[in-house]
């Protein structure tokens, strides 16, 4: 088992003092707890970025040379560059790191950043809105990972509504991808592991990030969600509880803001008392006169306890709040069998 600190010791030791302090900062090590940027040790040592700048590359040709020469170092490097070329040419720094922690003890992602600025034996890609930090083997192989990526996210679009609707669709159609693609299983798994593009929802549905199903950015999002995955109404209070159960975020969505979400969006329907429905469940906004006058023309004329019971399937009221308004003769005519109809105007 090698030594992250004993190999930082001999790199850095190789190095003048001022250059041991720019390269300690520049990377985030030993006294420093974050990489400084070039004006930050510019103004520390009381000169320019550039001259900084210029110690920085005089101390990275320094070490490169300790690197090429020193058999630990060419044994990490060709390790991981193995590691990587195995994984498909790309790995998250959560992978890397854990693979080359079994040979390298506490070895952290700056040490990884100092190895890799020196020797360019492969290269690190950081975090931005597409990926998360990886490293890649060569162009290539970045290369040959974005294309896969793009592609599936494409093939994805093209199919959300099977791949959200359907149970199991979305391994079906991965499975069809990675035989047309002639792509492994193994490395298909690596590049969507370093993108942020394709990604699961709590419940474990997957697919793009983007669709507010499976990375849901607003609480409405998470109202909406909440309802599709319960597939019956709830009171508001109990749609913030699933949504705190669920960990969609950090951020606590509280009772009043969820019921004035449901409020402003027509996507949800008042069905009782501080419960709601998804319209796209067969839910109709509308008083109790205005359902019961929706059902009956679609229906004709119905007994009273029909009534209720086509009532009480799309809304919560009382069985006397439906008999009351029934019995409105400004809107309903009672027949001599007993049942009702719409008054005509």
């Amino acid at each position: 088992m090698f030594s992250a600190t004993k190999i930082l010791n001999t790199l850095l030791g190789a190095l003048s003092d001022r250059q041991r302090e720019v390269l300690a900062g520049r990377f985030g090590l030993e006294k420093f707890s974050e990489p400084q940027t070039l004006a930050a040790l510019g103004a520390k040592y009381d000169v320019t970025r550039e001259r900084v700048r210029q110690i920085e590359t005089a101390g990275l040709a320094t070490i490169r040379e300790k690197i090429s020469a020193d058999p630990v170092c060419q044994d990490i490097i060709a390790r991981s560059k193995k590691f990587l070329k195995d994984s498909g040419g790309v790995a998250t720094r959560e992978a890397f790191l854990a693979n080359a922690q079994t040979f390298v003890s506490g070895l952290a992602p700056n040490h990884v950043s100092l190895l890799l600025e020196a020797s360019r034996a492969f290269a690190e890609h950081p975090e931005d809105k597409n990926y998360r930090p990886f490293y890649y083997l060569d162009k290539d192989s970045l290369k040959l990972a974005a294309n896969f990526i793009n592609q599936w996210s494409a093939a994805l679009k093209s199919k959300k509504k099977d791949v959200l609707e359907g149970q199991g669709q979305y391994d079906e159609h991965y499975a069809a991808f990675l035989t047309k693609a002639n792509v492994s299983e193994a490395h298909a798994a690596n590049y969507l592991a370093i993108s942020k593009r394709v990604g699961n929802n709590p419940y474990g549905d997957k697919g793009l990030t983007e669709w507010a199903e499976i990375h849901p950015r607003t609480v409405r999002d998470r109202i909406y969600l909440v309802l599709k995955k319960q597939g019956k109404p709830l009171h508001f209070r109990t749609i913030a509880k699933s949504i705190n159960e669920a960990n969609f975020t950090a951020r606590t969505a509280s009772a009043p803001t969820v019921h004035n979400e449901l409020i402003k969006d027509n996507r949800f329907v008042l069905v009782g008392r501080g419960t709601y429905g998804l319209a796209e469940h067969g839910y109709e906004p509308g008083t109790a006169r205005e359902v019961i006058q929706r059902i009956l023309k679609k229906n004709g004329a119905l007994k009273p306890k029909d009534v209720m019971l086509a009532v009480q399937k799309e809304r919560f009221f009382k069985p006397n709040t439906i008999l009351v308004n029934l019995q409105n003769k400004n809107f309903f005519k009672r027949l001599s069998d007993g049942t009702y109809k719409v008054r005509e105007s």
